[in-house]
Formats: C-alpha cells, structure tokens, sequence
C-alpha cells in the first residue's frame, strides 16, 4: 500500500503536554549565569522581564508539562498540523528514500512560531501584564507574537531588523494587521540603538541588537515584559508539540525516521521537532541520525565557540553557555532572516557538544534551489529558512540513490515563503551571493567579544 500524502491527526489527538527534554538529558548542560555575580541565575533575577509560570518552566526538571487548556483552544485553529509524505519530490530525485515533512506553515502566522507565542501571551496576560516586547528577523516571530497578544488583548511592541524591515515589508504589513506596532532596529528609541546607529549609521542590524533594545524597553516598565521566539528553554519547550504529533503521524503508516533533519538559527523549531525523537533513542525505541543545517553566512554551531556569552549585543541578558559568534556578530544580510544569530539555544548547543546531533551549514544559493525544486514539486513555497533543511535532505536522498538505502527522512517545514517572494525574485534574477567565512577570522572576532565579557567560573 501506498503511503498517503497527507497523514492527519484528528483534533481530538492534539498533544495535552509538552515534552521537557531537560528531564532525559544523558548530562545537564551547565547553569545560565548572573553577569554580575557570576553565579547561577535564580528567578528573582528573571522576574523584571519574565512571569513566573514560564521562570518555572525554563527551569524545571518535570518530563512533561501540561499545557493550559485556555493555550489549546487557540492551538486548535491550526493544530494539528499536517505531516507530508512527498512522493513528488522523491520521484523527481528518483531516489529509495522516503521524505517526510511537518508543515508548520498551516499556523495564522504562516510558520511553527505561534507554537511557543500563544503560551508565552497567555502566562503574561494571567500575571497582569499589558505589553509585550520582542525583536524578530524575518517577521514569523514578530508576526506570531502579534497574532498571540491579539487573542489575550496584549499590546505588542517590536523591533524587527533593520536588513529584514527592509526587505519584507508585507512580513511588517502583517504584524501591523494583528494590532503591533513594528521598528526598524537599530532604533533611536533606545540607548541600545542610539548607541549603534551613532557608531555605524547604515548598520543593517542582527538579532542581537534588537534583543537588546526590546529587553530595554521591558525593564522600564512592570507592566510590560519581554517575549524571545527562539533560544530560551521554555521556548524549545513549547514547540515539541510539533515531534510529538509527528511520531504518532509516522506511528500511523508504521515509518521511523533514519534521519532527523532541522534548520537551526536559535534552535527553536529544530528542538521542537527533534527532542521527542531523541527521548525515543535514548529509550531505546528508535535510533535516529539528528541533524542540525544553519546558513554559511552564520555558523555558530559549525564555526562558532562554546562558551558563555551574551544573548544580545548590548550585554543586557544572563551569560549563556552556546556556541556563538560573539555577541557584537553581525551576520550578512541574508534572506533567511531567522537564522541570523550570534548564538544558539544552550540545549540545543550542549546537545552537539556531547555528540547526541549533528551539524552541518549551507550557501544560501544551493538552499534557495532546493526551495525551488520543493515549489515546483511539492506545490509549497518555502520560507528561505527550512530550504536549508530541505537542501540537506535532498543531499541524503541523492546519497541513497547512489547506495540504493531505503532510509526514512523527515524534516520540518517550519513556514511557506509567501511574504519571501523578493527573496526568490533575487535568486531567480541571479542576485543571490554566498558568505562564507574563514575560522581563523570567526575565531578572533569571538576572541575580541569574549574578553569583554565579565569573568566567569
């Protein structure tokens, strides 16, 4: 029998927890430090930018965490999401293997962002708050932050990159539609911004420096605070209802992936789909090859140090253990706005440290031909971001046409491309360049950034 096409869940099976992978970890990763202290962060020190609910959710060692059923009601719009088998694809690679994706672009704001956005929306307007600020590269995580403060009547608040602000107007549209209010970033509305722009008045900006500036203007305020779309635990947290649906979605055509394969900017939508996968391996149910793509232009996994650092440029956040770049990086303005990070979520950072995934990183001109040849086969155009997993998993189904290797892929489709179209039109129109850098130039630019940093033991 043939697979289906589409392998849907009915509604009544939308997850009822999310899965904790802090709880299986084969080794803790190490403790998020106080920048002033060097000691342990603890939750008064979170409180000024965070409610408590989530405080105990980034740190807590439970397996599962239920989720409120005020946060399923909206989950329910779009979830769950569908899982593809993409037979068309596999014939125009005329490959043995079989490629399945879970499509998160389903969701109101078009990608997997909305997943972690509606909780963090709801513990904030449960602990009284009335303004949420955030940064966002491409828009899918201003958009779906926007999206989620519309459904508890929050205000929202954010600085999108300038590079991205420039490039995806309709992303901004968008958000503006759902009731935000959206600057370009670096901004003079901030000290942060001010600072840079004074510095480099044509500064394209990174997500860095809008984190900064979005945690200034929530520290101001007790009735504002601050929502991350990547990074954080508790974010990573959230979105593993996307691998949860997908294992019963694969149980039910009777599939186990060989191959687990995620674009990763902070690690968000890549942990979301992989946790749940990787506590089956190490139960022993399943052994899956997990792997990590990030964008050439900004390899902080591939090319990046492992040590504290930073979140954002203007050393406004708790030090975190990840590979980074250095937290004054600023990436080239590539499309895949989303990937542009200095660093990496500490999870998902300390996961490749002790072997438990792979990484590897990609032009972006051979990730923008992959999202064509998913366009004209599949029928789904994809957001700049996941064509870098797309362009991975094609490379395994081409090495299993050579090998003859049956293996099961499966990937996250994490958002369509349609506010990305200028994108494709630069690619298509030959404007697209590739960045790649050299690691002896990485490494003394992090080396630059790390000695500025408070010392830490």
């Amino acid at each position: 029998m043939t697979t289906p096409t589409k392998i849907l869940l009915p509604e009544d099976e939308l997850p009822t927890r999310w899965y904790n992978v802090l709880h299986d970890l084969p080794t803790p990763p190490p403790p998020v430090l106080h920048p002033g202290t060097g000691q342990p962060v603890g939750p008064d020190d979170l409180a000024p930018l965070f409610p408590m609910d989530l405080i105990l959710q980034e740190v807590s060692q439970d397996q599962y965490v239920d989720i409120p059923g005020e946060v399923l009601d909206v989950y329910r719009l779009w979830r769950p999401s569908p899982l593809y088998r993409a037979h068309r694809l596999e014939k125009a690679l005329d490959t043995p293997a079989r490629i399945y994706y879970k499509y998160e672009g389903v969701s109101p704001a078009g990608s997997h962002k909305p997943n972690t956005a509606v909780p963090q929306a709801y513990y904030n307007a449960k602990a009284g708050i009335r303004k949420l600020t955030t940064e966002t590269g491409a828009g899918q995580w201003g958009t779906a932050l926007a999206f989620a403060c519309a459904q508890y009547g929050l205000e929202c608040e954010v600085w999108q990159v300038r590079a991205s602000y420039d490039q995806k107007p309709y992303r901004r549209a968008m958000m503006k539609v759902f009731g935000a209010t959206v600057h370009a970033s670096p901004s003079e509305l901030t000290e942060a911004g001010r600072k840079i722009l004074a510095e480099n008045p044509g500064s394209t900006g990174s997500l860095g420096i809008a984190i900064s500036e979005a945690v200034e203007m929530a520290v101001q305020d007790e009735t504002v605070h601050y929502a991350l779309g990547s990074v954080l635990n508790h974010v990573l947290m959230h979105q593993t209802v996307i691998g949860e649906e997908a294992l019963m979605q694969l149980a039910m055509v009777g599939e186990t992936p060989d191959l687990i394969v995620g674009c990763t900017g902070g690690g968000s939508n890549f942990g979301g789909l992989a946790f749940p996968f990787l506590r089956e391996k190490w139960a022993g149910r399943q052994s899956p090859v997990v792997r990590a793509v990030e964008p050439e232009a900004c390899p902080s996994l591939t090319q990046g140090t492992y040590a504290y650092d930073f979140g954002d440029t203007a050393g406004m956040t708790p030090l975190m253990k990840m590979h980074t770049l250095g937290h004054d990086f600023v990436p080239d303005p590539i499309h895949s706005g989303g990937l542009r990070y200095h660093g990496m979520s500490p999870l998902i950072s300390h996961l490749y440290e002790t072997g438990e995934i792979e990484a590897i990183a990609k032009p972006q001109s051979e990730c923008f031909a992959a999202g064509v040849l998913f366009a004209r086969t599949e029928g789904i155009v994809p957001a700049p971001e996941p064509t870098h997993a797309l362009a991975a998993a094609i490379d395994e189904a081409q090495r299993c046409k050579e090998s003859g290797e049956e293996k099961v892929i499966l990937t996250a489709l994490c958002g369509h491309g349609h506010l990305d179209l200028a994108a494709y039109d630069a690619y298509l129109s030959g404007a697209i360049t590739d960045r790649a850098w050299d690691d002896a130039e990485l490494q003394a630019s992090v080396a630059r950034a790390l000695e500025r940093l408070p010392a830490v033991h």
